[in-house]
């Protein structure tokens, strides 16, 4: 791991950051991320500088530069549209990012029912030319395990294996 710490005063840190979030979005847990091997200036003191950190964050979203609500929105468009992601594992990973329950949940109902379906279709579908398998059951369990790693709920999953052979 790279112990390394790099020093900056608060505004150098403000400004590098708030670059950063004007080329992409952000949510906090990912900026304090970046922030984990700096060490602003504003005392050797480990405390200050994490205050200073904590002065950064709250800048930046009186800013607007973070928005938790715009990040999940944006986070699930992504991953369901170009990863292939499905709810659930889109879900696990704004939770790991600490964003509110109540957000994730708001963001995920822009995915409707009929893109997820047809998604998780096009994903069986494709990996069933290319798995190898003793029996049916055998090619089945692993389209299953392959789209649960996926994110997709296991019923939808069950109805989309079920059409496939």
């Amino acid at each position: 791991m790279n112990n390394k710490k790099y020093k900056y005063t608060e505004q150098e840190a403000c400004i590098k950051l708030s670059a950063l979030c004007a080329s992409a979005e952000y949510c906090e847990y990912d900026l304090r991320k970046k922030m984990r091997n700096w060490v602003l200036s504003v005392g050797e003191n480990e405390d200050e500088s994490e205050r200073a950190k904590d002065r950064v964050i709250a800048k930046l979203r009186k800013e607007k530069f973070i928005d938790d609500e715009r990040y999940a929105h944006a986070f699930v468009r992504d991953k369901f549209r170009y990863n292939h992601w499905g709810r659930v594992r889109i879900k696990q990973e704004l939770r790991m990012r600490k964003i509110d329950a109540n957000i994730i949940e708001e963001a995920l109902e822009e995915i409707p029912e009929e893109d997820n379906l047809d998604t998780l279709r096009n994903l069986i579908n494709n990996k069933r030319k290319s798995v190898k398998g003793k029996s049916d059951y055998e090619i089945r369990c692993k389209l299953i395990r392959f789209a649960l790693g996926r994110g997709f709920q296991m019923d939808d999953i069950i109805k989309v294996v079920g059409d496939v052979d």
